[in-house]
Parts: structure tokens; sequence; C-alpha cells
């Protein structure tokens, strides 16, 4: 018999990128079967296209997945409380890519399918699964694109803590 988590509460009490990340590989292995570990999170500023949206990348081949920092200011200021529900669906769809699934279609479908059957139809992070084009105004900047020199990449320290182990030496 397998227990029942309450993905809903963990995912509100998440504090930190870490701790969404962890909400997300624990609903993945759940409902997939699958992880990966050694995965580390970059923040950089990959611009601005409200036409073409950009919230993030996993960088095929590697182990970073790349967050985009526009977004995350303009939900601060234009919607707070889509911050968690955004950035857990970011990282479940990078996190899908990085475990070999590269078709766009099949992770929109996937992240879709987990994250209804762990959160629920009306949660925010499903809503935005199912139809991120009505969040585009809240995720970007309106009638404003730009593509900055130097996205300059910042590594987040301790993101994919749970396939750490301490060195003992």
């Amino acid at each position: 018999m397998q227990m029942k988590i309450d993905y809903k509460y963990r995912l509100e009490e998440a504090k930190t990128l870490p701790d969404i990340f962890e909400v997300v590989k624990s609903m993945v292995l759940r409902y997939t079967g699958k992880s990966r570990g050694g995965l580390m999170l970059g923040m950089a500023n990959l611009g601005n296209n409200p036409g073409g949206f950009f919230g993030g990348f996993f960088a095929t081949g590697s182990n970073v997945i790349v967050l985009n920092k526009v977004p995350l200011q303009r939900i601060r200021e234009s919607r707070p409380e889509l911050y968690k529900p955004y950035v857990f669906h970011v990282l479940l769809h990078e996190y899908i890519h990085s475990l070999g699934c590269l078709d766009e279609d099949e992770v929109r479908m996937r992240v879709i399918q987990i994250t209804k059957q762990a959160l629920g139809e009306e949660h925010p992070a499903t809503r935005l699964a199912e139809n991120a084009g009505d969040f585009i105004k809240h995720l970007a900047y309106p009638d404003v694109i730009w593509k900055p020199e130097d996205e300059g990449l910042e590594l987040v320290d301790g993101f994919d803590r749970s396939s750490s182990l301490p060195y003992i030496g």
C-alpha cells in the first residue's frame, strides 16, 4: 500500500527553489517511477518576449536547468501568489526533459497529467500547465521584447540536495 503524500501542502510549505524541486522530484518518482540526481539550477536573465515566452530550459546532455529571472521578477510584481506554482511548473517541465524526454508536446502532456494527479484540477500549477497563455501577462512584461547582452548565469547552492550524500572521509 502506497502512503498518500499531500503535495499541495508540501508545495505551500516550500520556502526555497531547492524545496520546490524536492517536491517535483518526489512527484515524478511517484507517478513515473523515474528519477535523476546531480542536477544544478542556474538563474539567468534570458530576456523578455511576450509572444515567444521563455521561462527556462534544460541544456540537453548536461546536468543544468536554467530559469529565466525575468518572469520571476514579473510574478513578484504582478501576482506573487503564482510564484510557487510557476516555479514548480517550469522545474517539473525541465526535470522531465532531463529524464530524456525531449519532445515538447509529450513533456507538456506529462506535466499536465502529473500536476493534475498530484495537485488537483483547480490548482494554479495545473491551470498553468493546461494553458500558460492565460498567465503570460503575469509572466512577461507586455509589449516589451529584449535580449540581454550578458545572461549572467548564477548557480543556486544546494539545489538537488536529496541526491547529494555527505562525504565521509
